[in-house]
């Protein structure tokens, strides 16, 4: 279990174009219980430059996890999703879809592109903050993430 037993903050990746949840998912983060520390990239071109370390991402640190949406500019989640899961580098990072669709066909196509979980954002308030709480809880209190490596 991850229970801040680490000796450092979870690493987490937020791809999220829109500010309100932007806001939202930082304040669910404050108030979670797990020492974390929550890196914001508004689109799919910008996580790729950071998770590959590239320009103004030399020094990034590697997330232990990915949250990501699929309704971003440039490059949009299910492009950066194969991507990330194509590249041996990059592949064994958990990537949580959390999107405000529901489709059926975005569900299946996330998972076909090798998401490790897939959350529809709820419209009220309370209720997103409570979701992205439980993200929290479950990916950082109760699974065994893989070593923060390069390999």
């Amino acid at each position: 279990m991850n229970d801040g037993t680490l000796g450092r903050p979870i690493e987490i990746l937020l791809v999220e174009d829109n500010p309100g949840d932007v806001r939202l998912t930082q304040e669910a983060m404050r108030d979670a219980k797990v020492l974390n520390r929550l890196n914001v990239v508004p689109d799919g071109v910008t996580a790729l430059e950071y998770l590959r370390k590239e320009s103004r991402y030399a020094n990034a640190v590697r997330p232990d996890v990915i949250l990501l949406d699929l309704n971003l500019p440039r490059m949009d989640g299910r492009e950066l999703l194969a991507i990330i899961k194509g590249d041996d580098n990059l592949k064994r990072i958990p990537v949580v879809v959390l999107t405000t669709s529901a489709a059926e066909e975005d569900v299946l196509r996330a998972y076909n592109l090798h998401a490790n979980c897939y959350v529809t954002k709820p419209v009220e308030l309370d209720q997103f903050i409570e979701v992205v709480k439980s993200i929290d809880s479950f990916w950082f209190s109760i699974v065994n993430l893989p070593p923060n490596g390069e390999t």
